[in-house]
């Protein structure tokens, strides 16, 4: 797997590679992972559940994306890949450099690469219509693509003009085991509110900011528990000063996702204002807690959970206050393990590792692509950007030409194969 978010930064790229790559290492594959460096955490490390992972040495650049190297991140991409055996490359997040990269030199290297699309983007906007162009020249040559929603396989065809044949939409899960309700940690006197998002724009922080004061003029028993960081910070304490809710809503800062579940049972409502979403995991976790949903109607959030769980607003301050509203009567009389036991058997990262392993599985029988096949690829995407990718492309061949002669396949020695089982059972004091 190849992303530049992985742990320890923390999001749901970040979260959904991890339980995928566990969940396929209990199925018996082996998985490892490649990602820039964090900070001083560079090299090969292993993750306590047994995934191998190689830090490169490349930093951060911009929201945690590596800078782009194009052709110079062959040389060790190669390398880890000879190395480790690999048989099929799975990228993730259109924002990843690395991952844009990798699906570049695993082609040229005759590897087979499946592709997640995590994100929606728009048409209209410079940044999109770039990041467009360069989308559409990474999956022109992958073997399939995968989405978390249909609406994000929609968006993802449109952006990159791909055949839907060729893409499969495999959504995102949650782990029950540890989202479990615990009704004894609300308080029975109150209805709490529950936000856990990063504080910036296009997660709609500005909606909760307008919805706070209307609700608790509303409903003297409400209270809001606000979790998450970011620039949007500043602006939902200055509300809070504005109106007098020092005592109702708190602000609990950046909140590490171990523990995210001791947050979400405190409450009765999670309150999603998310502006663009493919998918939103964070509303399965807090349904899988026992809470009601409030989510704007945005992306892929409706495919998610039934009506009954989860209240659709428009994306306005007012309607997610109405929405709020017309739930915070019901609070009280929800069933947490009702709600629990339903969504435990609709998401289940097992099933997902599941789909997840039959797409390579196929993707494993499809032939090798000669260098001809790929140009023409390439050059299809447009009069100009098509001519620079079809030159990518060459250049990225040569270097490979180059690198099989400087550092033969033969010459570099496979990688020690790690037993996770093993390791676990040494971890938990097991009898080996």
């Amino acid at each position: 797997m190849v992303s530049d978010f992985f742990y320890p930064n923390i999001g749901g790229v970040e979260l959904h590679q991890y339980q995928l790559a566990h969940c396929l290492i209990q199925r018996g594959n082996k998985v490892v992972v490649l990602t820039h460096q964090y900070g001083n955490r560079r090299g090969v490390r292993f993750l306590s559940n047994g995934i191998k992972v190689y830090y490169l040495p490349m930093r951060g650049f911009y929201n945690q994306a590596s800078f782009p190297a194009i052709l110079a991140a062959l040389p060790i991409v190669r390398h880890v890949l000879l190395h480790e055996r690999i048989d099929v490359v799975h990228c993730h997040q259109a924002f990843s450099a690395l991952a844009h990269e990798s699906i570049l030199h695993a082609r040229t290297m005759g590897l087979p690469v499946v592709f997640t699309d995590h994100s929606l983007f728009g048409f209209r906007d410079a940044s999109s219509i770039i990041m467009n162009k360069l989308l559409e020249f990474a999956l022109s040559d992958v073997s399939h693509v995968i989405c978390v929603s249909h609406t994000c396989k929609e968006n993802t065809c449109l952006r990159a003009e791909l055949y839907p044949s060729n893409v499969s939409t495999i959504p995102n899960a949650v782990d029950a085991t540890q989202f479990t309700p615990d009704p004894s940690a609300c308080d029975p006197s109150k209805v709490t509110i529950v936000v856990m998002s990063r504080l910036v724009y296009r997660k709609g922080i500005d909606l909760v900011i307008g919805a706070i004061p209307i609700v608790c003029e509303k409903f003297s028993q409400v209270q809001f528990l606000v979790g998450g960081d970011g620039p949007k910070r500043l602006a939902l304490e200055e509300m809070r000063e504005k109106y007098q809710l020092q005592e109702r809503v708190t602000l609990l800062g950046e909140v590490s996702h171990s523990d995210v579940r001791s947050v979400l049972v405190q409450g009765d409502i999670f309150l999603n204002s998310s502006l663009t979403e493919a998918f939103c995991i964070a509303i399965v976790e807090a349904a899988c807690c026992g809470l009601m949903v409030v989510s704007t109607r945005v992306g892929g959030v409706p495919e998610v959970l039934p009506h009954d769980i989860m209240r659709y607003a428009d994306p306005t301050a007012e309607d997610v206050a109405h929405k709020l509203c017309e739930l915070i009567p019901l609070a009280k009389q929800r069933s947490p393990w009702a709600l629990h036991e339903r969504v435990k058997k609709m998401y289940n990262w097992f099933d997902v590792a599941e789909r997840t392993e039959a797409v390579y599985d196929r993707v494993a029988k499809l032939p090798s692509l000669s260098l001809l096949e790929r140009l023409k690829k390439f050059y299809r995407i447009g009069p100009i950007a098509g001519k620079v990718f079809a030159f990518i492309g060459v250049a990225d061949f040569l270097l490979h030409k180059l690198m099989e002669w400087l550092d033969p396949k033969q010459a570099i020695e496979a990688a020690v194969e790690f037993d996770p089982a093993f390791f676990l059972k040494k971890k938990s004091g097991e009898p080996l």
